[in-house]
């Protein structure tokens, strides 16, 4: 009984505890309020000493005065100076935490005091003690070893300290809120091993100008690519058809004069550290870099703070900083931060006159260096073809990407003459190619056609194969070391061939496995060659770019999709949905693991005809590169397979399919009609079992067989008809006849 007795005993004193816990609650006042009442005692404690001086305080003013009086002797009267002044400092002080300083400033001031006064006034009889217990006692150690005049220094100077303790207490800042941000800075500021392992804060990076006279001579030298040709002017043996072939001039060309708004990026640098810390996510913020579209606010998460919880708050920062979209990258490559990027107010074009009067892209080794755009923090970036080898461009409608192909189509234009590189051009869409119509650089005329796009696949894969005869007799690993040898020999080199197909969606439509084949097979083989593709497409569905496809071109370039669906069938990842278009873009390759955000470079209808006139009127200049542009170019005459096409002729090779090279070439053809017309049936499983074959070989050799007149053609589920008969049913047939 006594033990429940205490059980319940412990229960009601904790449930009493916790009821004072919640009562005391009642009784919290605000900050600024405790501090004014602190200041009113301090003013009513000045008061009653001062008072005590005259005997008008009572019995409890007159034991305040001895006990002081006692303590720090004739000090007591400067305590009610100082008294007023911690109640001054009560009243106006705008720090948060004082409290400590102000009784330290108290102390200092009455231990100094009292102690000068004991070293200023000796005392007649050891029972005097004019500074009081406490002066004596401080003083006494000081005077015995340092002597008089040190002490005195001494005291004065904690005298000083307090003073100073008292003035940077009441001290004003001159505009309201200034102090508390000293305070926040001065909080912020990290100690040595922070500096040695957190990165700089607020380190805000804007674009440079990108425009650095770059017409003057020092800015553009005479440059050698890694073929020995001069970049300007591609001087070239005299038995190339393009000696005298002049690159076009940049002045054909607009340059930036945008500049992006960012807003104020500190501001928004302290809400996206409120938000995260509003989820219990603590971070420190780093650098800000400012892009063309985007700015970039990185930050370093605390230990032990997983990346999903960032990642997941995309939309409450939205809310936030009022922007959408916001995309994190979390971490940003190469560096130990998450990023997030916030639309700017003011979006800036990239020019691409700028980037190819760039450094990086005049010193470029490669002849198929092309530019892609500006980074989040405003860098110039560059793609190479050699290495991608092939590229897939996707995008909704209107996001940027004939733009983006135009820039490419330019960028190998101010590298490259018809001599090292030629065009195959395909626009389904018949009205975004047409401007190059009659460049030299082209190996035929732009092609609007499903069936010329085909023809014009298999004439690749062909002189693929023929050039891979050349390079395996002449032991050259690539289409590089052969073009090397050619011009320091003055002999033709094999040019560069570069497809680009602007709608890769409704040629997959119309001539889907035939266009998948191809280009399967063209991006398996054609590297070494000099043979590559770019392939674009508004529409990036599994239909269009199916799982062969993307096995095969690695390197992707993605404009603004409509859905995350559509972004992991281009990128196998999500992010393209969250583009701003207009160019903004989402480029990943074999090189870079994690996409990278990039604003494409813009050009207009207007430069593009600038420079396209220019390169026509220097072509047509040359008698030899005229010849060739008539002749239809190269020596496979790819313009007149494509004519014969037209007419309804075979192209040149008789290619009818890209699974087989013709009718009767398959070994197996003879043996499958013989079995089909002993079973007197035909069906692809008869001949995967008889012949054990695969079922897409059995069936092609099904549709021989049809085309033959061996077999009918298919009813649904009804069995085909035999047409052709057997010997012995010939023979009897024969037979009956001269019976009659």
């Amino acid at each position: 009984m006594p033990k429940k007795k205490t059980r319940k005993n412990k229960k009601k004193s904790k449930k009493s505890f916790s009821k004072e816990k919640k009562s005391s609650n009642f009784f919290i006042l605000p900050r600024a309020t405790q501090r004014h009442i602190l200041g009113v005692i301090s003013l009513l404690l000045a008061i009653i000493i001062a008072l005590s001086f005259f005997e008008k305080a009572g019995i409890a003013g007159q034991a305040i005065m001895e006990a002081l009086a006692f303590l720090i002797g004739k000090a007591i009267f400067a305590i009610p100076l100082i008294l007023v002044f911690a109640a001054l400092v009560f009243f106006t002080t705008r720090y948060h935490k004082f409290l400590g300083g102000v009784f330290l400033a108290i102390l200092l001031l009455a231990f100094g005091i009292s102690g000068i006064i004991s070293t200023l006034y000796h005392p007649e009889t050891e029972a005097d003690k004019p500074g009081g217990w406490l002066g004596y006692l401080i003083t006494y150690p000081f005077l015995k070893f340092f002597g008089l005049w040190v002490t005195q220094i001494i005291t004065i100077g904690v005298i000083v300290i307090g003073g100073l303790i008292f003035w940077y207490l009441l001290r004003q800042p001159k505009t309201e809120g200034a102090e508390t941000r000293q305070l926040a800075e001065e909080k912020k500021k990290p100690s040595l091993i922070k500096k040695i392992f957190t990165p700089p804060q607020f380190k805000v990076k804007e674009i440079e100008p990108a425009t650095k006279n770059y017409n003057s001579p020092a800015a553009s030298p005479p440059l050698t690519d890694e073929l020995g040709l001069d970049l300007k002017t591609k001087k070239i043996p005299k038995k190339a058809p393009s000696a005298q072939y002049q690159m076009p001039s940049l002045d054909l060309l607009s340059s930036d004069k945008e500049k992006p708004t960012a807003g104020d990026t500190r501001i928004n640098s302290a809400i996206i550290k409120k938000t995260l810390e509003n989820f219990g996510i603590p971070v420190e913020m780093s650098e800000i870099n400012i892009g063309p579209t985007v700015t970039q606010y990185s930050l370093k998460p605390a230990e032990g703070i997983k990346l999903s919880k960032i990642t997941t708050l995309s939309n409450d920062l939205s809310l936030a900083l009022a922007a959408h979209p916001i995309r994190i990258e979390a971490p940003i490559p190469g560096k130990s931060l998450v990023g997030i990027e916030v639309p700017n107010k003011e979006r800036a074009k990239v020019r691409l006159k700028d980037l190819i009067a760039d450094y990086q892209f005049q010193h470029a080794l490669s002849n198929l260096v092309f530019c892609l755009g500006r980074n989040v923090s405003g860098r110039a970036v560059y793609g190479d073809l050699t290495r991608m080898p092939h590229l897939l461009v996707a995008g909704s409608t209107g996001t940027g990407k004939t733009i983006f192909l135009n820039s490419l189509i330019l960028s190998l234009l101010y590298r490259n003459g018809p001599a090292t590189l030629r065009f195959i051009l395909i626009d389904p869409k018949r009205v975004e190619f047409t401007v190059y119509q009659g460049l030299p650089h082209l190996l035929c005329p732009v092609i609007f056609d499903p069936q010329r796009t085909i023809n014009a696949l298999k004439w690749l894969i062909s002189e693929m194969e023929k050039r891979f005869n050349i390079l395996s007799e002449e032991k050259f690993r690539d289409i590089n070391g052969y073009n090397e040898v050619a011009f320091k020999n003055g002999e033709e080199p094999l040019p560069y061939i570069v497809l680009i197909v602007d709608e890769l969606a409704d040629l997959m439509a119309a001539r889907g496995r035939d266009m998948e084949a191809g280009i399967v097979r063209l991006a398996q083989m054609a590297r070494a060659v000099g043979i590559h593709l770019i392939l674009a497409t508004q529409r990036p569905s599994v239909e269009v770019i199916t799982g062969l496809i993307k096995a095969n071109v690695t390197s992707r370039v993605t404009f603004q999709v409509a859905s995350q669906v559509d972004s992991r069938t281009v990128l196998d990842t999500a992010g393209a949905e969250k583009l701003l278009g207009l160019g903004d873009m989402l480029y990943i390759s074999a090189e870079t693991v994690k996409p990278k955000r990039i604003q494409g470079a813009y050009i207009s209808e207007k430069e593009v005809r600038k420079v396209v006139e220019h390169i026509k009127e220097q072509a047509l200049k040359i008698p030899e590169v005229a010849e060739k542009i008539e002749e239809g170019v190269l020596e496979n005459h790819l313009a007149q397979d494509l004519k014969k096409s037209l007419e309804g002729e075979p192209a040149e090779g008789g290619f009818e399919s890209f699974y087989d090279t013709g009718e009767g070439e398959d070994p197996l053809y003879e043996e499958a009609k013989r079995v089909v017309i002993e079973a007197r049936k035909a069906s692809a499983s008869l001949l995967q079992r008889r012949l054990r074959i695969g079922y897409a070989r059995a069936a092609r050799l099904i549709d021989m067989l049809e085309e033959k007149g061996v077999v009918g053609p298919g009813e649904g589920a009804k069995p085909r008809e035999i047409l052709f008969k057997s010997e012995e049913e010939n023979s009897s047939v024969d037979d009956d006849w001269e019976k009659v």
